[in-house]
């Protein structure tokens, strides 16, 4: 345990708990989950501060706020959420395992924000829990996935999966590439710790998912430039 686990315990839990009980009656009263974004944006943001994350962004004219996208991102850490919700500012809807959506209060909250709850594994089921989010693309709000489906514990990428790519050609939404480097070393797998430290955001040009043939192929130009963001900019 460190000072960043301690801030996570005695500061950011209440917050947001509480925050959670505004972002029920927000749900009620906005059922777009518009209104449930305004305050991740917040939440995000308040997270990056506490824990005294220093974000440097590479890319940000690369694409416009207003518009919608599909965003598709490594992971190496529970840092990734809050830092992509804060600095992309986009009205954006997360793709989360079922068992978040159990959570109590917060479980309930998301959902009715429209995250979409996907089931484990790759079945036919998975599948279809995962293509609700072309509904959510079609509306005209972004949704953002970690393809890899875990996340890595030194930061290297792991293979995609090709889910989100499917969404991506049925939504005929651009999939927005984005590369984080840090944030495995923020918020260590299997560790409670929560560091300090500088983080990396590059946000790549939009791709086009109507430029390509198929979803196997918008996955691996995608994979493709995560990973030469990543290898471009770890050791810069």
């Amino acid at each position: 345990m460190n000072v960043g686990t301690l801030i996570f315990l005695f500061i950011l839990i209440p917050i947001t708990f509480f925050g959670l009980i505004f972002s029920f009656f927000a749900n009620l009263i906005d059922r777009t989950g518009d209104r449930f974004n305004k305050i991740a944006i917040w939440w995000s943001r308040l997270n990056i501060k506490l824990f005294g994350i220093v974000v440097d962004i590479y890319g940000r004219d690369n694409y416009n706020p207003d518009n919608n996208y599909l965003v598709v991102s490594n992971h190496a850490g529970m840092a990734d959420i809050p830092i992509l919700i804060g600095i992309l500012n986009l009205n954006i809807r997360l793709i989360a395992k079922e068992d978040v959506g159990k959570i109590p209060l917060f479980g309930r909250v998301i959902k009715k924000a429209g995250f979409i709850m996907i089931k484990r594994g790759q079945n036919r089921e998975a599948l279809n829990s995962l293509l609700a989010a072309t509904e959510v693309l079609k509306s005209g709000r972004s949704v953002h996935i970690f393809p890899e489906g875990t996340r890595s514990a030194t930061g290297e990428l792991l293979p995609f999966k090709r889910g989100a790519f499917i969404v991506a050609k049925k939504g005929l939404t651009p999939v927005l590439p984005v590369t984080i480097i840090g944030t495995h070393l923020i918020t260590p797998k299997n560790s409670f710790k929560i560091n300090k430290g500088k983080v990396k955001v590059i946000i790549d040009k939009p791709i086009e998912p109507s430029d390509l043939k198929n979803a196997e192929e918008l996955m691996d130009i995608t994979y493709k430039t995560i990973e030469n963001s990543l290898n471009r900019y770890r050791y810069n």
